[in-house]
């Protein structure tokens, strides 16, 4: 009798294997399928001839090279790819009126601009915030050295001050727009 329920539970386990296998195979048939869509979908965008060659140039390009390439793009011409949010006064005339007050601002922009002495820590902590890879936290915290950083945008007061609080723990030069 043990020896049948040894059996059993051996037919069981392989069972549960298999089934796992074809659960793990369907997984990833059905991944595989949903990446050829999205290929199929970014291939719909018909890029003119004159572009071509630089649509290309572009793809290639690292996420921290494309940001960089933003900047000096918003420097060169004088525009900004930033959203502009136009708010209603929240008192309706009252903005007309010559009030004095101005709104406080309560979105910020979180810009790394220097990373003084504990480099690694600072490190740490860009990783931590941004929630990257080492090395893409490595590579954005020594673009520094060519000029600020943008670590995070859209951000609430509070947690631009708590992220503020945790770089200059660090080491780091944080200004907060």
């Amino acid at each position: 009798m043990a020896e049948e329920t040894k059996e059993e539970k051996k037919e069981e386990t392989k069972t549960e294997q298999k089934e796992q296998k074809e659960e793990k195979e369907e997984k990833e048939e059905k991944e595989e399928k949903e990446e050829k869509e999205e290929k199929e979908e970014k291939e719909e965008v018909e890029v003119p001839k004159k572009f071509e060659k630089l649509v290309k140039e572009i793809e290639s390009l690292s996420v921290l090279d494309l940001a960089e390439l933003v900047k000096v793009l918003e420097k060169k011409f004088g525009v900004s790819a930033t959203p502009q949010v136009v708010a209603a006064p929240a008192g309706g005339g009252a903005a007309q009126g010559g009030g004095g007050e101005t709104p406080e601002k309560s979105v910020f922009t979180i810009e790394l601009t220097g990373i003084g002495d504990k480099k690694i820590e600072v490190i740490k902590a860009v990783r931590d915030i941004t929630q990257k890879g080492l090395k893409d936290a490595k590579d954005l915290v020594d673009a520094v050295a060519k000029g600020p950083q943008v670590i995070k945008e859209n951000v609430k007061k509070e947690e631009a001050e708590e992220i503020k609080k945790k770089l200059e723990a660090a080491g780091a030069k944080v200004e907060l727009k």
